[in-house]
């Protein structure tokens, strides 16, 4: 007899969750290439659309049992009340104690959400106004350096979600970018990074966004810092022209001022909006700059699509909660530990590395909300991934022939920005043969016949039949849309967000905190002062010390 659920209960001891063991097991040898024989229907009933923008996942080797029992996993563990939780604006990041509104940054209209008795919908248009006018001087040739010359380069400078999202968004919407303008990011502290930066501009006609919620990440000011010496040496100038040519995007006035940035070049967002989520907010500002606000204007609409459809369609032809779904199957009940994102798109690669972030340090977790338990269950897949062609002739290898079950999902638009010949044709269909391929995969038996076609001698064939057998059954999802468009790429974001969130349900994790980056910031802050000078280093294991301490031998 099952036990009884209660609010406290782990997600492997409800009733979904033990229904699904069982049920993994009991389908362990069902192969997907027939299930597709089968069933002619399969691909009608296992794909959804959404604004011209189709979902199939009929490539999964589930059947109509398996998503039954995945929905009442969903409900069991209350994702349609977590979800209802999330757009009201309750404090559902449970450590921080805040709320999680990245959705209302894109809300065409007022739902009249507070947070500390402040009404979103109108701080979030203002928001929007001042972007806009930012934006609209620039594309004017209004906005100007210290010495008159019109800004040509934008150079953003932040980590992790003040860097993944915009660098993916604008180098995905690199046809869209406005004529004489170009972007440039910075984010590793590595000297490098913005010395090469530096290297491709000119000072009189840079802008400087300095992107970070607090205003305090350490990598960020170290950058900043560096490029505003560089400004002022370059120009010339006193620290007047730092006006001129350096914008915060940030929530932290204070921190703002003390860098020398006029607070009128702040650009404000707030705690509610989660670093890696944070894109539609003023972290966005170089996508707006440089592809124009009409553009971002559209990215958000198409994110809002997005999250109106997650709040209305029933979990059985939602797409983030199907997709969640089948990656908590292939995690928890196929023991997958790897997720694949293929974009046959080269404007989206950045798209898997965005992901990783979105993703890995959102679910990968190892304590439930309520802090007083570990999960006894995998969380948070490794995610990755390379644009097509390109991870053909790299890990697909793997990918078919491998030991390891890999999930993907494939994303391409119908047509290309610049055709150009065969070019897009050739992509596609590698597109759709690579998702065939890993489905049904080859049997002995055509590996054999092939070869024997192809006139090889009985010897030849018994000895290379083997390795050209492919087990098939692989899974995979298909993203497939007219064109990526601003609103096109809005939408995609925001499945993958939803698909995070609800998947954090299942776990009973907190997607929105990031403690697993801080206790490597703290030690940084210890080890720092002991790179220099010649005191014994001590407090740290052997490995640490003996490491340190030949760092300062190759440095002297």
């Amino acid at each position: 007899m099952l036990p009884a659920m209660t609010a406290s209960t782990p997600p492997n001891r409800t009733n979904a969750w033990l229904a699904l063991e069982q049920h993994a097991q009991q389908t362990a040898k069902l192969h997907a290439r027939e299930l597709f024989e089968q069933d002619p229907t399969r691909f009608a009933r296992m794909h959804v659309e959404l604004s011209g923008l189709l979902f199939d996942y009929s490539k999964h080797g589930v059947v109509d049992e398996t998503l039954r029992l995945l929905m009442a996993l969903a409900r069991e563990r209350g994702v349609e009340e977590a979800r209802a939780a999330m757009f009201a604006g309750e404090p559902i990041n449970v450590t921080e104690q805040r709320e999680v509104l990245h959705t209302a940054l894109r809300a065409s209209t007022d739902e009249g959400l507070r947070v500390d008795g402040a009404l979103v919908f109108p701080l979030v248009q203002t928001e929007l106004r001042k972007l806009r006018g930012l934006s609209d001087r620039l594309g004017r040739g209004e906005l100007r350096g210290h010495t008159g010359k019109p800004i040509t380069d934008i150079v953003n400078i932040g980590i992790g979600g003040s860097d993944l999202g915009p660098v993916m968004v604008t180098e995905a919407l690199r046809p869209y970018w406005r004529p004489g303008l170009r972007a440039h990011f910075v984010s590793n502290i590595d000297d490098a990074d913005l010395s090469h930066v530096l290297l491709d501009v000119q000072a009189e006609t840079t802008l400087f966004l300095v992107a970070s919620k607090t205003f305090t990440t350490d990598e960020t000011l170290t950058n900043a810092r560096s490029a505003r010496e560089w400004l002022l040496r370059e120009l010339g100038a006193g620290k007047e022209a730092v006006a001129k040519h350096f914008f915060a995007l940030s929530t932290n006035v204070n921190g703002v001022v003390d860098f020398g940035i006029d607070p009128a070049n702040m650009l404000e967002f707030w705690d509610w909006v989660g670093g890696r989520y944070s894109l539609w907010s003023a972290i966005g500002a170089s996508i707006a700059l440089v592809l124009g606000m009409d553009h971002f204007e559209s990215l958000l609409a198409g994110a809002a699509d997005v999250d109106a459809h997650f709040r209305a369609a029933p979990l059985e032809a939602n797409i983030p909660v199907l997709m969640a779904l089948l990656g908590v199957f292939h995690t928890n009940f196929r023991g997958c530990a790897t997720h694949a994102v293929l974009p046959y798109d080269q404007h989206l690669h950045r798209f898997p590395a965005y992901l990783q972030q979105a993703d890995m340090e959102s679910n990968g977790k190892h304590g439930r909300k309520n802090g007083d338990e570990v999960v006894g269950y995998e969380t948070g897949p490794v995610v990755w991934g390379e644009p097509g062609t390109n991870g053909q002739h790299a890990f697909y290898q793997l990918l078919h022939q491998g030991t390891r079950v890999v999930p993907a999902d494939f994303l391409a638009a119908a047509r290309s920005h610049y055709p150009l010949g065969q070019h897009h044709d050739k992509l596609i269909a590698n597109f759709f043969a690579q998702s065939e391929a890993l489905m049904r995969g080859r049997t002995l038996a055509e590996a054999t016949a092939e070869l024997t076609a192809e006139g090889l001698s009985p010897e030849d064939v018994r000895r290379l039949a083997p390795h050209k057998v492919f087990s098939g059954n692989r899974p995979s999802s298909t993203f497939l849309y007219d064109l990526l468009d601003p609103r096109t790429l809005g939408r995609l974001v925001a499945l993958y967000e939803h698909k995070i969130f609800v998947q954090g349900v299942i776990w009973d994790v907190n997607s929105f905190d990031q403690m697993g980056v801080e206790l490597g910031k703290q030690l940084a802050k210890a080890i720092l002062p002991k790179l220099e000078g010649d005191a014994p280093v001590t407090g740290h294991d052997a490995s640490t010390t003996a490491l340190i301490e030949r760092y300062r031998a190759l440095r002297a």
